[in-house]
């Protein structure tokens, strides 16, 4: 399958749902307290993104992540110590990486998970494990935001289901300012000039659809890929040539390699060195609707700074 391409390496597991379908059904927030003596914990109740509600029974101690924006966030909203396992593809912040993994999005080593005994489960809507996990009487909490709205809510659920909800619009108000002032840091000569981001090579390119194509449009710049061929197309590489974007942007790595494809020196960005090659670190934080979006629009801004220069 195509999207698979995309699911390997640094690059979100979730994104064969992304290509496919929009964001699952609105979350939303209730509080219940628990029945029973004076010894009873209160219960905090939240509504996932499969609609169904899942109740935490106290601030869960012991969490697993299988997603690494999910991961990201537990980590943001200061419940990194809790983190017990993550999935394989989760790398920040450091301190994650020493922990268990357990798999991917296909492949979670549930016997694994349930040895560490979790209080609860961060899982996307399309892992394969969450019907036997929650089999297993695990409580499993599945959230996949494909868009800023989404990553919004997903960011106050789980700030809730942590025990702390004020944190969740508190981090969302925080990436909203760093975006702000990054927007504002676009030369005004780029502003509004179609921009082609590579994702994956073959080559896949967020489009205006995309978490990513709305985060560059935030920052006042156009999309080469419209909304209508979805939200992370396999484009055929001749549509890049024609679209002449005025910037390029893409991993270090296929930004160097970008003129030796068949007919694309005939783009003008690469002839101009109008082009964004950005590092692991970065490209993780661009490609994870998470809460490192504002750090993703920084680096978006830094770059296209030593472009101002030169004439789109």
């Amino acid at each position: 399958m195509a999207a698979s391409l995309i699911m390997r390496g640094r690059f979100l597991p979730c994104w064969r749902v992304a290509l496919q379908r929009l964001a699952g059904p609105a979350l939303g927030l209730a509080l219940a307290a628990a029945s029973g003596g004076a010894a009873a914990q209160p219960v905090v109740t939240v509504t996932d993104d499969r609609g169904q509600q899942v109740s935490v029974p106290r601030p869960p101690q012991r969490i697993v992540s299988l997603l690494p924006s999910l991961t990201e966030t537990v980590c943001a909203l200061g419940a990194c110590a809790r983190l017990v396992g993550t999935d394989r593809y989760s790398n920040w912040p450091a301190s994650v990486q020493g922990l268990p993994k357990l798999g991917g999005l296909e492949d979670t080593q549930v016997e694994r998970l349930v040895a560490l005994k979790p209080d609860l489960v961060l899982v996307a809507v399309s892992s394969r494990a969450n019907d036997r996990l929650s089999a297993l009487g695990v409580p499993v909490l599945a959230l996949e935001p494909q868009h800023w709205a989404g990553t919004q809510r997903a960011i106050r659920v789980l700030a809730a289901a942590l025990g702390d909800a004020a944190a969740g619009p508190a981090l969302v108000a925080r990436i909203d300012a760093r975006v702000a002032a990054a927007a504002a840091r676009v030369p005004p000569a780029l502003r509004g000039q179609p921009v082609y981001f590579e994702v994956a090579s073959s080559p896949f390119a967020a489009g205006e659809a995309s978490f990513l194509g709305e985060l560059l449009a935030r920052l006042g710049l156009a999309n080469v890929v419209p909304a209508a061929m979805g939200a992370f197309p396999k484009l055929n590489p001749e549509f890049v040539i024609r679209a002449q974007p005025a910037v390029v942007m893409a991993s270090a790595a296929a930004a160097a390699e970008m003129p030796g494809r068949p007919g694309w020196r005939g783009l003008r960005a690469l002839q101009r060195g109008q082009v964004c090659g950005f590092g692991a670190v970065e490209m993780d934080a661009l490609v994870r609707p998470g809460p490192r979006l504002g750090e993703a629009a920084e680096a978006v801004a830094d770059c296209l700074q030593t472009l101002g220069s030169i004439r789109p």
